[in-house]
């Protein structure tokens, strides 16, 4: 890929959600259906084109297979995601995660990646990931 594009603050949040998905080279069933839940239901995508899922996940899966790629995507998204958003991209990466009833070795670095990168307060990390533990327990 030679260019990649800008994203919009929509863009970087569908692309750290898939990020997260593509950590483990599993993309699970639960996982994208819990992307596509959030795109549909949260009021940040209120306005957003769901049809830009695909152009995303593909700029995300070039991303990734090339060398600094992560970083590329991370310079991506921090310059176009507003800093107060920063917390809620990480609960819903960590929805993404927890979807699939587990967070393997692969999911939990890249979690570790994004709270580094967008400068998650340690505390306040613990609580959106606990959260999103909560949320998708099973009996």
């Amino acid at each position: 890929m030679s260019e990649t594009p800008s994203l919009t603050a929509q863009d970087s949040l569908v692309a750290l959600m898939i990020s997260v998905s593509a950590a483990d080279e599993n993309i699970r069933t639960a996982e994208l259906v819990q992307i596509t839940n959030i795109v549909n239901n949260l009021p940040i995508f209120a306005a957003y084109d769901a049809d830009m899922l695909p152009l995303i996940s593909r700029t995300v899966f070039d991303l990734l297979e090339q060398e600094d790629g992560l970083d590329a995507l991370f310079g991506l998204i921090r310059d176009s995601l507003p800093e107060r958003l920063f917390e809620t991209a990480y609960a819903m990466a960590c929805d993404v995660a927890a979807a699939d009833g587990k967070i393997t070795g692969p999911e939990a670095r890249m979690l570790e990646e994004i709270r580094e990168e967008l400068d998650i307060d340690r505390l306040h990390a613990a609580a959106i990931e606990r959260g999103a533990r909560a949320r998708h327990m099973t009996l």
